[in-house]
């Protein structure tokens, strides 16, 4: 087991190549899957998480470290399916209509994914129709919405009502996110949760769906 410690560690660096090679001798000595994700994955992602929390990381390690958990993620992918109980719930996320901002919303989805849910991105600058449609299509037990401006947050409430004409309101948990929202806004529009950055963004959807 001590080569795993070394995706750990390629993953906090954000190193791709080894991350995924230290991945396929895992899986080629029978390693659970579960095991990978839950006790070097998600560590890795949570320590870069509260770094970048307290000033030690930057939006590039972020992303770097978020593209070399997804490559070693992607080996996993086949040996997950077909295990119920291998994803705890799926997620459509997306980046609401009129906002171009997609390095939070990816670093949450990424963090989602190492945490064991089914994540389908559907992007930014996403109207209504397209987060309703994804939730149908998906039968997504999470909608997650993000914004990075006052001037598009505003779009959230519309995009619940939006999900309440559709008639699955009571079908899908809502969350919001990103710089310019606070709880107070996702209580006042009706959201299920909020959260404001990656790492509680995970603990908050597990809550959601009863996952804790």
């Amino acid at each position: 087991m001590a080569e795993l410690s070394k995706l750990y560690d390629a993953i906090v660096a954000g190193k791709l190549e080894p991350a995924v090679e230290v991945t396929k001798e895992a899986i080629a000595e029978g390693v659970e899957p579960q095991v990978i994700i839950n006790d070097y994955m998600v560590k890795a992602m949570g320590e870069v998480g509260q770094r970048f929390q307290d000033g030690k990381a930057f939006v590039p390690q972020l992303l770097m470290a978020g593209r070399a958990m997804k490559g070693a993620l992607e080996l996993l992918k086949p040996l997950l399916k077909g295990n119920a109980s291998a994803t705890l719930g799926k997620v459509v996320i997306g980046t609401v209509k009129g906002d171009l901002h997609d390095i939070g919303k990816n670093l949450v989805a990424s963090m989602l994914e190492g945490c064991g849910f089914e994540v389908i991105n559907i992007g930014i600058d996403v109207p209504c129709e397209k987060f309703v449609e994804a939730v149908k299509a998906n039968n997504a037990d999470i909608l997650c919405m993000s914004a990075l401006l006052t001037t598009t947050m505003t779009y959230m409430p519309e995009v619940i009502k939006a999900v309440e004409a559709a008639g699955i309101r009571d079908k899908v948990k809502i969350m919001v996110g990103g710089a310019p929202v606070s709880q107070g806004f996702a209580t006042e529009i009706g959201a299920d949760g909020y959260s404001d950055n990656a790492n509680s963004a995970v603990a908050v959807a597990k809550q959601l769906i009863g996952a804790q």
